[in-house]
């Protein structure tokens, strides 16, 4: 008798794990919620309202090269000639100590990266996909806790600006091709 109750419920795997195939989930990345007639993006420089240097052309290069690694999209500098058009621009960074030494000196820091990006087709001058609140953080820890070293400072803060873009340009291409 046990044995055609372990059969059956072999059976009954089988077939749930075979009905299971058509559930209806899928890869992301392999859909597109755009119209499939945006051929040309647009993606102007974006826009740096911090005090920060540099970053914006860090954030910009990073989204365009997301988008051209879509392989859907030819992606151009400015709006003009474009299908649609990315416009975005860096509202607010700020670091903030979140760990500190046993001599009480800042040891870790927290990067935060706020943005407004708004996805308009230019043909009809439609947003597509906006958010005004996008928000991306990172950590990162200094290396020299004796002396701390200015020019130190300003690389690891451009290395986690640059983890933060990479970060903050696979979302924003993600959530206006994929609409997430």
């Amino acid at each position: 008798m046990s044995k055609k109750v372990s059969v059956s419920l072999c059976l009954c795997g089988l077939l749930l794990t075979a009905m299971s195939g058509g559930c209806g989930y899928a890869l992301a990345g392999r859909g597109s919620f755009l119209p499939t007639d945006i051929n040309v993006v647009g993606i102007p420089p974006l826009v740096n309202r911090t005090t920060f240097f540099d970053v914006e052309q860090i954030l910009t290069e990073k989204i365009r090269n997301e988008f051209i690694g879509r392989g859907k999209y030819r992606v151009v500098s400015e709006a003009a000639g474009a299908d649609a058009v990315l416009n975005a621009e860096i509202v607010s960074i700020t670091l903030s100590p979140v760990g500190l030494t046993s001599t009480q000196l800042a040891s870790r820091y927290q990067f935060v990266l706020t943005m407004k990006v708004d996805f308009v087709d230019e043909r009809i001058q439609k947003s597509l996909w906006a958010n005004d609140t996008l928000s991306f953080t990172g950590e990162y820890d200094l290396t020299s806790t004796a002396g701390i070293d200015a020019s130190s400072f300003a690389d690891q803060q451009r290395s986690a600006f640059d983890r933060i873009a990479t970060d903050a340009a696979r979302t924003v291409v993600t959530a206006i091709v994929e609409a997430f």
